[in-house]
């Protein structure tokens, strides 16, 4: 038996206590392999609102090129943003557009923007836009829902004249963001819905909740932080003892708490840690039912985590400084075998043929291997029907690794 088989029998007899861990970020280096190549839109589209038909898209606006993701909503966990604001790391001015508020009417479900999305987007380097809503169509399928809905797109555009005399970096505009235009977003929000919920005659949430955060911001940016803070914790908390459909989890989950250089707080969920020893190895799981490997939308989501894992100054463990390893591991239920960032060209291809890759998938895989090697972070991919596989990976993976 090895040291880490050993280890892992030994955390389980410990029984399920609940790891905390808390890492802190001072700078971040990354080199992207798999952004997509983004549509060029003209000002015209952008205004029409046509650009948005794109999750991400090229603006040449002002002298500047600038590469622009926009979120559906301000929650994280909807329509993958993570994967969105991925596709734009390539690019040197980077900027994505979140709503203050998504309300889809009383039958739908309403997302406020947190303190730590806008933080997130500073330490990725990402300048961000707070918009809000002023269109929207009545759903087919429910009395009081809404669907389809539209940014005010002539405001979007001022925020961009601005952008484009801007000289300082993400982190200071988004402060500005927040500390000058977060309360007037927040208030064209309420107006605006009130005056869709009157056109589409379909009821919206109770408008206490908008009330609320508006006096929260009208009492300073520091009291707004605090609330998002509380809020984004107690969503940790909730996600510790959840598991989701893409996950195909083996070990336990831990907290994550990650802090930079200015004190914000980013408020994660690990999908599995196991602690060796002075390490830890802090796992992102995502994983496909139906197709050979997880969605590419659903690996560029895990690939932000990687951004963050492998840029940690500092991690410590109930007070003990301690060495991170990340790893993206990929599981399906249509895989047979393994595959991982330390397999020869030959073990490689032999898993390829047998799992029936395509020339495309070969081609996409390999690069997503290839970043994993450029920022240091393992990736595997195996059979979700054969949980034992996962502790030969991890096996192979300390036998190549220095403590």
């Amino acid at each position: 038996m090895t040291k880490f088989q050993h280890k892992r029998l030994h955390l389980k007899k410990r029984g399920k206590k609940k790891l905390k861990i808390d890492a802190r970020i001072e700078n971040l280096k990354y080199d992207t392999s798999l952004c997509k190549h983004l549509n060029t839109v003209s000002v015209d589209d952008f205004l029409k609102g046509s650009a948005f038909s794109n999750a991400a898209f090229i603006l040449s606006y002002q002298k500047n090129i600038y590469a622009i993701s926009h979120w559906v909503s301000p929650k994280r966990t909807r329509s993958y943003p993570y994967a969105r604001v991925y596709d734009t790391m390539n690019m040197s001015r980077r900027v994505t557009i979140i709503p203050f508020l998504k309300d889809e009417g009383r039958q739908g479900d309403r997302d406020f923007i947190q303190w730590d999305t806008v933080s997130l987007m500073s330490l990725l380097g990402v300048y961000v836009i707070l918009g809000y809503y002023t269109k929207a169509e009545k759903s087919d399928s429910y009395e009081h829902k809404i669907t389809e809905q539209e940014f005010d797109y002539n405001y979007l555009q001022n925020r961009l004249d601005e952008l484009s005399r801007y000289k300082l970096d993400a982190l200071h505009w988004n402060l500005n963001e927040l500390n000058n235009n977060l309360l007037s977003v927040a208030e064209l929000s309420k107006f605006h819905y009130k005056k869709i919920s009157k056109r589409t005659r379909v009821e919206m949430h109770s408008e206490g909740g908008i009330e609320n955060r508006i006096e929260v911001i009208r009492e300073g940016v520091n009291k707004f932080q605090s609330n998002s803070r509380e809020l984004a914790s107690s969503a940790q908390n909730r996600e510790y003892h959840t598991t989701q459909p893409k996950e195909n989890v083996i070990e336990d989950k831990a907290t994550l708490t990650i802090k930079n250089y200015l004190g914000g707080y980013y408020y994660f969920t690990v999908d599995e840690a196991l602690l060796l020893d002075n390490n830890i190895f802090l796992v992102e799981k995502k994983h496909s039912e139906k197709s050979l490997i997880p969605s590419i939308a659903d690996i560029k989501d895990g690939l932000i985590k990687m951004m963050l894992y492998t840029n940690f100054s500092e991690v410590v463990v109930s007070g003990k400084s301690i060495t991170p390893h990340p790893i993206l591991g990929l599981t399906s239920r249509n895989i047979r075998g393994y595959c991982h960032t330390l397999s020869t060209v030959n073990e490689q291809n032999i898993f390829y043929s047998a799992n029936g890759f395509s020339e495309k998938a070969i081609k996409d895989f390999y690069n997503l291997l290839d970043e994993g090697r450029k920022n240091n972070f393992f990736i595997f991919l195996m059979d979700s029907k054969t949980p034992k596989l996962q502790n030969e990976i991890l096996v192979e993976y300390l036998k190549n690794i220095t403590f």
